[in-house]
């Protein structure tokens, strides 16, 4: 090539190689790259279609679900109506909303409040009651299920959707070590020098731990929003009245109901699936990007 002259290139699809123009593409490379495509768009598809059959099978006559297409002869858009006004959907659907911000709220504050401690504090045997708050997560849920609704029963909140979310005001073993790992990571010399001019321990985690771990707070949120909002044991153990129910519990009930549930509505059914499923499919891909962040620094550091 001539002084002066300038060499043009370009990216290449789905990489961030840039070859010059003219330049010959190595064809075991574009294969690999090719096949690795397909073989993405396979395991996309794979994973799609369960939503893509719910949400066929809640536009289509009862008689039609299980007839093994994804389009039915009519689309039946009076199916949601139809549930929304046989039960009480949307009371169900507001408990839920509650009971799970609630729930991820509480959570997160908490478990960064005792996380921070872990990470900033030096005070002896931190690493043994570490450890203990960790073997938390090895105890069974069904071995405090009964001590639970003990507890709540005799402080009279059966029945109530205290007990759905309350208990999170104690943090979580496993959101204690997640959120643990980013405070290891951020300088201790911020705090000393918010120390410096002034700052308590409350300010410093809130003022500067909290806002440097966003990514993190947001992972540990959206991973309690999706357990909270599908938790069908808890429900089941505490509320007993109709009204009291959040969305999983209800459709449990519609299942149970002779009236509305069994072989001859299952688009009943596959309505409220979509309704339960397609807010955490929004949540998801909104929180995409920091739940990458989130999962790939945590582990990456620790003293």
């Amino acid at each position: 090539m001539a002084t002066g002259e300038t060499q043009l290139d370009r990216t290449l699809p789905g990489s961030g190689a840039r070859v010059a123009v003219g330049q010959k593409i190595d064809p075991g490379k574009l294969a690999f790259r090719v096949g690795f495509l397909l073989l993405l768009a396979f395991f996309t598809i794979l994973f799609l279609y369960p939503l893509v059959w719910l949400l066929s099978a809640s536009l289509k006559p009862g008689s039609e679900v299980f007839s093994g297409g994804l389009i039915g002869s009519s689309l039946m858009w009076s199916n949601y109506p139809k549930l929304i006004s046989d039960q009480p959907v949307l009371q169900w659907t507001w408990n839920s909303v509650l009971v799970t911000v609630l729930a991820s709220s509480t959570v997160t504050i908490s478990s960064a409040l005792v996380a921070f401690a872990f990470a900033y504090f030096r005070f002896p045997f931190r690493g043994l009651v570490f450890g203990l708050v960790l073997a938390g997560m090895m105890l069974p849920g069904a071995v405090t299920m009964i001590p639970n609704y003990l507890i709540w029963d005799y402080l009279g909140w059966t029945n109530t959707l205290v007990p759905l979310w309350a208990g999170n005001l104690f943090a979580s073993p496993f959101y204690i070590f997640m959120l643990r790992q980013f405070f290891l990571g951020l300088p201790r010399e911020l705090f000393d020098a918010a120390r410096v001019d002034g700052a308590n321990y409350l300010r410093m985690w809130w003022s500067v731990a909290l806002p440097l771990t966003r990514a993190a707070l947001i992972v540990v949120f959206v991973f309690e929003l999706k357990v909270a909002w599908t938790d069908l044991v808890k429900p089941l153990i505490f509320l007993r009245d109709l009204p009291t129910f959040t969305l999983p519990a209800g459709l449990k009930a519609i299942v149970d109901n002779p009236s509305i549930g069994g072989e001859k509505h299952f688009e009943l059914l596959a309505v409220g699936g979509v309704i339960v499923t397609l807010p955490m499919v929004i949540v998801f891909f909104l929180a995409q990007r920091y739940f990458i962040e989130g999962i790939a620094t945590t582990g990456s550091t620790g003293r």
